[in-house]
């Protein structure tokens, strides 16, 4: 990638504890970063600094075009301005 592209926006999936032993949530991380390593490590810093003591990240992929429906519309569009959007779920059973 030359230095006039913009990187896309990556998304991470997995899954967050606030605290230790509590139930998971599962999370979609939407930012853009130059590369996986950078990506993994501002997600981290991002879901710390929201409070979550654990983290289990899945996978890793960029996106192929917005999203069609919120909330995941708004994370793409914060990742494109350069913010770490987080958006959790409950997992089904």
């Amino acid at each position: 990638m030359n230095d006039n592209e913009e990187c896309p926006v990556t998304i991470i999936t997995g899954r967050v504890w606030r605290r230790k032993g509590d139930d998971s949530e599962g999370v979609h991380i939407f930012l853009v970063a130059p590369d996986d390593d950078s990506a993994v490590r501002r997600a981290l810093e991002a879901l710390a600094a929201e409070g979550y003591a654990e983290a289990e990240l899945d996978q890793i992929g960029d996106m192929q075009g917005e999203p069609d429906e919120e909330p995941h519309l708004s994370a793409y569009q914060g990742a494109l301005e350069g913010e770490v959007s987080i958006v959790t779920f409950d997992e089904p059973f």
